[in-house]
């Protein structure tokens, strides 16, 4: 079930939070709910996913980017995730989602999203994720400058690089077996 509720209530705190950067750090203060969790009576680990998706939008709402994405007619692709689970979330703990842009290359921008409680890191995900229009995808920098960033990507961590090799050996194995 799409968390509607929790995301009307994301945009509304969302535009009345004060504006951020394209490379700022979006952070959302969050409960887990009981159509968040599993049998097992914890996050799902798909649930994770959907949260990340609101930190994505946070973001674009606070950077007063979601107006550009709108009227160009861009819709966002999530293209791969890593997500690494260190401990569960349980009904009604407070959370925090942190979501940044860690940097781009041509064709992807890799973000990293960090699920925190008061006292621990609970999830860690660095996802790749791109914009398509008309049948294309919008190129990195294009996407950048639109958005008020007219200098090169920040330098991709080693583990960013690390992981698009891997990204690239898994498509090679892909088509070759």
């Amino acid at each position: 079930m799409h968390p509607f509720f929790r995301t009307i209530k994301l945009v509304i705190a969302a535009r009345r939070s004060p504006q951020t950067e394209m490379l700022d750090v979006s952070s959302v203060q969050m409960r887990v709910w009981p159509n968040d969790l599993d049998v097992n009576l914890h996050v799902n680990n798909g649930r994770y996913l959907t949260l990340m998706d609101l930190g994505r939008l946070d973001m674009m709402i606070r950077s007063r980017t979601l107006g550009i994405v709108f009227r160009r007619k861009w819709y966002p692709v999530l293209g791969a995730a890593t997500v690494r689970f260190k401990r569960s979330l349980h009904l009604f703990e407070k959370f925090t989602l942190k979501t940044r842009i860690l940097g781009w290359d041509d064709k992807w921008v890799y973000m990293e999203h960090r699920i925190e409680t008061k006292e621990h890191l609970a999830v860690i995900a660095i996802v790749k994720a791109l914009f398509r229009s008309d049948g294309r995808s919008i190129p990195s920098q294009e996407l950048a400058e639109a958005f008020g960033h007219h200098g090169p990507s920040p330098v991709l961590a080693d583990f960013v690089e690390d992981w698009k090799r891997m990204e690239k050996d898994f498509d090679r194995g892909q088509k070759t077996g």
